[in-house]
């Protein structure tokens, strides 16, 4: 006689399922693009029937949402983390760069998602993720602030050194993988580096 499972099994197995369908969709939306990608796309990846996804995930829009926004609160979190403990202008740049390409390096699929999809989010998700977005640069922005008004850092734009500190990190998605021939941790140090290098950091050399 067969055993129903219990509920605490169903809901461990639905979240197993849930969690496989996200990857999928990660997978799909970074290879084929958002619109490129329909619902039977990624049941057929997970050998699903396209309704019976919908036990899962309200829609299409609900994984991009979920996806893009794991993203931004991955990084925010990321940065906080890597800065709280340095005692310095310049060490507190080189570990939020570091972490900055070390989720790069590691989360290419989340990564093209993020930067090409922007405007696959129907509103409100799109105005939030936007705005975490903003938040996190104004994070770079004003840490490289501080560095410049300690007289730690050469007179550059904040705004702009930020810019490009973060567009080098982000690049790194493009290329990185780790059967290559550099070390995600030599990746890592030589980008902190140069981010210390771009700002004019007085702890190089």
């Amino acid at each position: 006689m067969s055993q129903q499972a219990s509920p605490a099994g169903r809901e461990r197995r639905t979240g197993v399922r849930r969690g496989e369908i996200r990857e999928a969709a990660l997978t799909l939306f970074s290879d084929r693009g958002y619109h490129g990608t329909g619902m039977e796309h990624i049941a057929a990846h997970v050998g699903l029937s396209p309704s019976s996804l919908y036990n899962h995930w309200k829609s299409k829009q609900e994984l991009l949402q979920d996806i893009m926004v794991a993203t931004m609160d991955d990084l925010l979190a990321g940065f906080d983390a890597a800065v709280s403990e340095m005692d310095s202008s310049s060490a507190a740049l080189s570990a939020a760069m570091q972490a900055h390409v070390r989720y790069h390096a590691t989360h290419h699929r989340d990564a093209r998602i993020g930067n090409r999809e922007i405007p696959s989010l129907a509103t409100p998700a799109r105005d939030r993720v936007k705005g975490m977005r903003h938040a996190y640069a104004k994070k770079w922005e004003a840490m490289i602030s501080l560095g410049v008004a300690q007289g730690r850092f050469a007179a550059v734009s904040p705004q702009l050194a930020a810019y490009a500190l973060l567009e080098m990190g982000i690049g790194v998605s493009q290329w990185y993988r780790p059967s290559g021939r550099l070390s995600l941790d030599l990746v890592a140090k030589e980008y902190g580096e140069m981010a210390l290098r771009l700002v004019g950091s007085d702890e190089l050399g």
